[in-house]
């Protein structure tokens, strides 16, 4: 699996740092640096949105407070 956040200038004012690092927890935390990918990727068109996040090339809104429910509802659920 493969998740990409955007981390242009309109999501990193949204907060797309604070979503990778605690996407990197997660990862960490659940063991699953083996089958989940994370990259970073400048703009997705898509600004107004709030951070812009892919799954697999599945277009996600995700912001700090959103990320541990993105992850168990989009990520874990895929796995």
């Amino acid at each position: 699996m493969k998740i990409v956040v955007c981390i242009g200038s309109s999501c990193h004012i949204k907060g797309s740092r604070q979503v990778v690092e605690k996407l990197q927890r997660l990862i960490a935390e659940k063991n699953l640096g083996d089958k989940i990918e994370l990259g970073g990727t400048f703009c997705m068109g898509q600004c107004q949105k709030g951070v812009c996040v892919t799954v697999d090339e599945e277009f996600c809104s995700v912001t700090p407070d959103t990320v541990e429910e993105f992850f168990e509802t989009k990520v874990l659920a895929a796995l």
